[in-house]
């Protein structure tokens, strides 16, 4: 299996709510350039937290593949999300894109590695990790890659 990981590009500092916050121009271009990492990877899914500047990033990178299947959109992707949770729903899925935030992927790439969060992975906006292993179970996959726009 592999497991793709990818920060949301840069937002606008403020909005309504943090929920609410949009990319920005400079975000959209680091996007593009993380989603030009994924031609011809094997995707079997992209999972993406609720956020507008997730869902926005997750659609540029659907667009930017050709990918055919629907962005699938859930609650344990959000920022203060769970890496164990993450982890446990993803049992049925092989090559799969989850577009989150931090510091949710600093520690679920920290679990899927080492089986703790002690040592978070720094991401950087736009930031695409990539995960190998037989499941995706904490401590039993390996970091490959990290790429910054």
């Amino acid at each position: 299996m592999k497991l793709w990981i990818l920060r949301h590009g840069e937002a606008q500092a403020h909005a309504r709510t943090d929920a609410e916050r949009n990319l920005t121009e400079h975000g959209r271009a680091e996007v593009l350039r993380s989603a030009a990492q994924l031609i011809g990877q094997p995707l079997s899914a992209i999972i993406a937290s609720p956020y507008v500047r997730a869902q926005q990033t997750a659609h540029l990178v659907r667009k930017a593949l050709g990918f055919e299947p629907d962005i699938r959109t859930v609650p344990w992707l959000t920022p203060e999300g769970n890496p164990l949770q993450v982890l446990e729903n993803l049992d049925s899925d092989d090559n799969v894109l989850l577009v989150s935030h931090q510091p949710l992927v600093g520690s679920l790439i920290s679990v899927a590695q080492h089986g703790h969060q002690r040592q978070p992975e720094p991401m950087h906006t736009a930031s695409l990790a990539e995960l190998e292993g037989d499941f995706p179970l904490a401590g039993l996959m390996s970091l490959v890659s990290v790429k910054n726009p």
